[in-house]
């Protein structure tokens, strides 16, 4: 090998040095990518209404007609950007329900404006909340509100229509709410808040009960769910601001619900036979 070094330099130059550099480097890159979790591992967010958990085939059978369920209805005004903070509206109670304890805080995004004011926002996911076929209905969940964000379990927050698109994702193009484990947020859009959504065919106070109780789910630990039979009420864990037809949803390529021609009636609520 030391005899003909010197015939090689004469030939290849700086090269016959530089070539076991580059495959010593080649060799890093290859094992660090090996390491390395892909993008679309870390774009899905369990719970999250904003983000896909698998790429999301614009265009594919069925889009169309999920296109038109999944879309922003025609309405009222909301606020497209928020200042990014949140203010705590004011009004600690006592529990309520039974079981497990959750506390949460009513918040708004700062530069957030809508009809009924901070006041209003409360009063709803209050009321909510307190409805027997609420989550209470279960017999297994109390909940209290507190005034301090560092003490709730969940943090119930009207967030502007593009500060949720950033905290929820957007990779399936169409405006949702989310739950945020990261920061206990019970992210709510404005713009599905002022609203509704397709399903709901114009009942918006029923829409942003089904928000409150969706994304309350997910705190609570529970994930998405498919139509459970023809016609029935669509269970509120369904990803009902998309659709409450099966093939809607799995046009959309969301959370591996399958396209079986289920279609069930907009509900809002996760026990709602209870009186």
């Amino acid at each position: 090998m030391s005899a003909r070094l010197p015939q090689a330099v004469s030939t290849y130059g700086w090269r016959i040095y530089a070539l076991p550099i580059l495959v010593v480097l080649t060799v890093l890159a290859v094992l660090d990518a090996a390491r390395s979790p892909l993008a679309s591992d870390q774009a899905g967010t369990s719970g999250s209404d904003g983000e896909a958990l698998i790429p999301n085939p614009l265009g594919g059978p069925g889009f169309a007609a999920a296109k038109e369920s999944a879309e922003l209805p025609g309405g009222g005004p909301f606020t497209v950007r928020g200042a990014g903070t949140w203010r705590v509206v004011p009004g600690a109670g006592a529990p309520f329900g039974t079981g497990r304890l959750f506390t949460y805080t009513v918040e708004i995004e700062d530069g957030v404006e809508l009809e009924g004011g901070p006041t209003g926002f409360a009063t709803t996911v209050d009321s909510t909340l307190r409805n027997p076929k609420s989550w209470i209905g279960s017999g297994r969940y109390q909940f209290q509100r507190v005034d301090d964000s560092r003490a709730a379990t969940l943090r119930i927050s009207l967030t502007s229509q593009e500060t949720t698109r950033r905290l929820c994702g957007f990779q399936i193009p169409f405006d949702a709410s989310c739950w945020r484990p990261e920061d206990h947020r019970v992210v709510i859009n404005t713009a599905r808040w002022a609203r509704g959504a397709v399903a709901f065919q114009g009942n918006v106070v029923q829409y942003q009960q089904y928000a409150i109780n969706h994304e309350v789910g997910h705190g609570l630990g529970f994930g998405h769910i498919a139509c459970d039979g023809p016609g029935r009420l669509a269970p509120v864990m369904m990803q009902q601001t998309w659709g409450v037809a099966d093939d809607y949803l799995a046009a959309l390529n969301t959370d591996h619900v399958t396209a079986d021609g289920l279609v069930c009636q907009p509900n809002a609520w996760p026990f709602p036979t209870v009186d």
